[in-house]
């Protein structure tokens, strides 16, 4: 045999040697992508998703809307609602008169004429204040650029080419804006707790109903206070949503999600209209001062909390059914 044909013979078996190392690799490969299979329901069978890739995709998201200069420039604004308030209340009843009384026919929130004589009132002022039209606003925001934001950035179909899933991917997001009415919330509360610290007395308060109950007490009903007013955005941030999965157009989005939140808000002022304004999704915003009472009314309460889970069922299922069906390569 001749120097070139062993030559030729050689290279033959090391090729066949890394063809078949590439095959067993192949093969890992492929078993290690089906141990990491999750079982979903959204047509998404068969794609390899990790069993932490649900929370990463969670937290990522969370990351990128936080991050945001809107996002914080909302939050700031909504921390800043609770400071106006104070000082204003502060300054009115500097004389000693009862906020919302001087002049002769002031009026404010249920809970103004308590602040001076306890700060804790400033927190369920502050939400009573902020939940008609400024909380909302900011989920709105949050929620109508939720899709439609990735979608006119370009980055939406790059989204879904990781091994997301659609509807992975749209309850990562309504997920991401849910944390975000709690955590815009909170910031309204903790800002009105803080400044009613510093400008009004702290102690045992009154409730609606004329008991007294103990700071640590009252403390206990603002925090219920605040996931009450959480829930009452869940139908908002549905909507949103729903509404962001229209459009490529995240401020074409948003600016329709404010707008039905202001025309809402208009329907449920107009007397004639009280046939349809309990099915109104802001219609019983306000029953979270029911917990103020001693003991709790919880009847209003309940109907907010079945009407905002009505709102979220069919605003997220019409989310859902538009989303999976949208053509996001063009």
């Amino acid at each position: 045999m001749s120097r070139a044909e062993k030559a030729v013979r050689t290279k033959d078996v090391e090729t066949k040697d890394v063809e078949t190392k590439d095959i067993e690799t192949k093969d890992v490969q492929a078993k290690h992508v089906q141990a990491n299979i999750a079982p979903v329901a959204d047509g998404d069978l068969g794609r390899p998703v990790s069993r932490l890739w649900a929370l990463g995709l969670f937290r990522s998201e969370l990351t990128v809307t936080l991050r945001r200069w809107r996002t914080l420039a909302l939050l700031g604004v909504l921390a800043a609602m609770p400071v106006l308030v104070g000082i204003a209340v502060r300054i009115e009843t500097g004389d000693g008169s009862t906020a919302g009384q001087r002049g002769g026919g002031g009026e404010g929130p249920a809970f103004m004429a308590q602040i001076t004589n306890n700060g804790l009132f400033l927190v369920f002022t502050a939400l009573a204040a902020t939940l008609p039209f400024f909380l909302p606003m900011a989920v709105g925001v949050v929620a109508g650029d939720a899709v439609a934001g990735e979608a006119n950035a370009g980055t939406l179909r790059y989204l879904l080419v990781a091994p997301a899933g659609r509807t992975r991917l749209l309850l990562a997001k309504y997920a991401t804006t849910v944390t975000f009415c709690l955590l815009a919330t909170l910031v309204v509360a903790v800002s009105a707790l803080a400044v009613g610290a510093l400008l009004f007395p702290l102690g045992d308060l009154t409730t609606i109903s004329g008991t007294r109950i103990s700071f640590v007490e009252g403390l206990g009903r603002a925090l219920l206070i605040a996931l009450a007013v959480t829930a009452s955005l869940l139908g908002v941030a549905a909507l949103g949503l729903f509404v962001s999965t229209l459009t490529n157009s995240g401020i074409g989005a948003m600016a329709t999600t404010v707008g039905l939140l202001i025309t809402v808000q208009i329907l449920d002022q107009i007397p004639q209209l009280h046939a349809i304004q309990p099915y109104l999704f802001s219609h019983y915003w306000l029953s979270f001062a029911d917990l103020m009472r001693e003991p709790a009314y919880w009847a209003e309460l309940q109907k907010n909390l079945g009407l905002q889970a009505v709102y979220v069922a069919v605003f997220g299922s019409a989310a859902w059914a538009r989303f999976t069906a949208k053509d996001v390569t063009a």
